[in-house]
């Protein structure tokens, strides 16, 4: 699914609600704009396509940071390891010094790509001030006059020799002293990403630290943050590396809680701690958050192995309904990770997308291990829409 052009995603929003968005447009390039230009806070996504230098993408963002006189809140950079030190080089050229946490997600693209894509956050008319640990930016604080938020990303292991389970309890205790830092707990945290080395040699391992690290917690919402967890390479003998976002109501109108999957049995029923949805709304807006989402029976066991078509079916008819749920469409997707166990799965991907009129998808799709073996297809979500 190519992207010629740079839109803003929001234009999706428009049709059925009146007033909503407007629509931008630009020379053709590879970087989608998501969410209504009210909103403060909105996600670029981007990519490099073959032949076209990296520079390329890198000053779409900065053309329209400086156009929504935006600041930025995070970045999701999904490139193999090689091209780090050439993305880090451009970066500070075009964006000057890098002041934002970065979630490097070591994976490559499914169809060649140099640059599988970017999904930068940002947000416009915000104070914005940053988490650190040590010397290195992990996070961004911001609020929205409802609710004060922390993106967090990039964070890891304080030491990568230990075993992968000793790895990802660092980490857990590396994010909670980074929300401490900032103000808050890790009870207010409403989505996570786990990005796992070899992630099907010790997922059980892990879902027994991340479920021991949450033993205990009173997490503000009463619920399990949404969650994704995926096989990715990491660097410097890293087991794994970890992104969050964190909501604190600050009036009673703003809250954020947790959206069953009319479809798919709770996560924690086949041990893994986790939501398949939490909605969080505030300052007018409710933005729902979908979970890593898999062909899964409701039972909890792997539906249609072996069937790439059929898990993708399945696996975006379950975020379809979840979207329905919280009375959204795919219209009001504003981010989406899709990750394919082998490339030629995405066409597959490309056809429903195609065959259900969502071609425009902001979607980075990536070539990853799954957390089961027999699980060929996974996506993840981001909707919002107006209270």
């Amino acid at each position: 699914m190519e992207t010629t052009t740079f839109t803003d995603q929001s234009s999706r929003l428009a049709s059925a609600n009146p007033g909503g968005a407007s629509v931008l447009a630009a020379p053709a390039g590879s970087l989608i704009l998501a969410l209504p230009a009210a909103a403060p806070e909105f996600i670029l996504t981007g990519q490099v396509r073959p032949g076209e230098p990296l520079a390329a993408a890198w000053g779409r963002l900065a053309d329209e940071l400086a156009v929504r006189q935006a600041e930025l809140l995070g970045l999701m950079i999904y490139a193999p390891v090689a091209l780090q030190p050439q993305i880090k080089r451009v970066m500070r050229v075009i964006l000057g010094k890098t002041d934002w946490p970065v979630t490097w997600v070591d994976a490559d693209d499914c169809e060649g790509r140099p640059l599988p894509g970017m999904q930068a956050f940002a947000v416009s008319g915000r104070p914005v001030s940053r988490v650190r640990l040590g010397d290195m930016v992990v996070g961004s604080v911001y609020d929205d006059g409802a609710a004060r938020f922390c993106l967090l990303g990039g964070l890891g292991p304080a030491d990568a020799s230990v075993t992968a389970p000793a790895q990802a309890r660092q980490t857990f205790d590396r994010l909670a002293a980074a929300l401490e830092s900032a103000g808050f707990a890790l009870g207010d945290v409403v989505r996570t990403w786990f990005y796992n080395e070899r992630i099907l040699d010790w997922y059980g391992d892990f879902n027994l630290v991340r479920t021991s690290c949450y033993d205990g917690v009173k997490f503000r919402t009463g619920s399990l943050p949404a969650s994704t967890g995926i096989g990715t390479r990491q660097s410097g003998g890293a087991a794994l590396t970890v992104a969050a976002w964190a909501m604190q109501p600050l009036t009673g109108a703003a809250h954020a809680r947790e959206i069953a999957s009319p479809l798919q049995c709770p996560a924690p029923v086949y041990g893994s701690s986790f939501s398949r949805a939490m909605e969080m709304e505030s300052a007018g807006w409710r933005r729902l958050l979908v979970s890593g989402t898999a062909s899964i029976h409701p039972d909890g066991r792997t539906a249609w192995v072996g069937d790439p078509r059929r898990q993708i079916d399945l696996s975006m008819d379950v975020v379809a309904a979840i979207l329905d749920s919280r009375g959204m469409t795919w219209r009001d997707v504003t981010r989406a990770t899709a990750y394919f166990q082998r490339p030629r799965f995405r066409s597959h991907f490309e056809e429903w997308t195609h065959d259900h009129g969502w071609d425009d998808l902001p979607v980075v799709s990536l070539l990853c291990e799954i957390c089961r073996h027999d699980l060929l297809f996974e996506i993840e979500v981001d909707a919002r829409i107006r209270s």
